[in-house]
């Protein structure tokens, strides 16, 4: 019978031929994920012996990944914020870069107790709006999704989180969805911000895997911007909060489009990668709910 040494050492270099990257930490979820074990259990008793039922489902779950189908799709989940979010092919899996955005957003919150309003455009899974409400116990949210069955994945993540009293997942296009008289103290949005030329360079756990419709926004990357800035000057209150995820290189045109839209750049916080990441924005001069900002 196989150790799990043995196993992990032999899926390393199966996945590594593959392309993958982070070859032998997949290997260990998808062990652990096949054992029902934790993978910490896996990494202090690597002699431990697997037994057949459990390598031929480990090996079910190799072949997914050496196909480089997301590890995040396989588990079907990833966490995002230190909260676990359920994810699926209709979502994009939460990423450590959008975190930048909640980090953001969160910096202009001087009373976290304050009973905010926030809205999520292009939800998803739900991650921004989700790890929001979870830092901010007295606002409740809105997450505006078009793909039905992505809507269906951040609900389940807000009734699992036990944020569902407080958030709304509602099923449509940003313009669409809301009515003249919806305000909000704080908007958030990984919107669709790939140019469709720049699809050949995406590795193929994004460019075959993820949904297209949130991954691109025309020719030069920048559509969803041209909707959105709009919509949130008009459902924004006076002092409000935008914070945007950017791609790399975007600031400049985004900070153009925002301000175009009347909108005062408030910052524009990096990644870990040092990317120019989140851009925060303020309708007015003024401060969100005694911003120390």
């Amino acid at each position: 019978m196989a150790t799990v040494r043995d196993i992990i050492a032999e899926a390393t270099r199966d996945l590594t031929a593959a392309g993958v990257e982070s070859a032998r930490g997949d290997a260990l979820l998808l062990l652990a994920a096949a054992k029902g074990c934790e993978r910490a259990a896996l990494i202090t008793d690597p002699q431990r012996e697997v037994s057949a039922a459990v390598l031929d489902v480990f090996n079910a779950l190799l072949a997914r990944r050496r196909a480089r189908e997301p590890i995040s799709h396989i588990l079907g989940e990833r966490e995002f914020w230190s909260l676990p979010f359920r994810v699926s092919a209709a979502t994009l899996a939460p990423r450590p870069d959008s975190e930048t955005v909640v980090e953001a957003a969160l910096a202009q919150v001087a009373e976290r107790a304050a009973p905010l309003r926030l809205l999520d455009l292009g939800t998803g899974t739900g991650c921004l709006l989700l790890s929001l409400l979870y830092e901010l116990p007295n606002a409740s949210g809105v997450g505006i999704e078009k793909s039905p069955a992505a809507a269906a994945v951040a609900g389940e993540n807000a009734r699992r989180l036990g944020l569902d009293h407080r958030a709304r997942i509602v099923v449509g296009d940003w313009t669409g969805a809301l009515k003249d008289a919806d305000v909000f103290d704080l908007i958030v949005s990984n919107p669709p911000y790939i140019a469709l030329s720049d699809k050949a360079a995406l590795p193929p756990e994004v460019a075959l895997y993820e949904p297209a419709e949130a991954l691109f926004a025309g020719t030069d990357g920048l559509d969803a911007y041209r909707i959105l800035l709009p919509l949130c000057a008009r459902h924004l209150t006076p002092g409000g909060i935008v914070a945007l995820e950017l791609g790399a290189g975007q600031r400049p045109a985004v900070a153009a489009l925002a301000s175009a839209q009347g909108f005062e750049i408030v910052d524009c916080q990096r990644d870990l990668g040092g990317i120019e990441r989140a851009l925060v924005l303020r309708k007015e001069a003024g401060n969100l709910c005694g911003s120390a900002k």
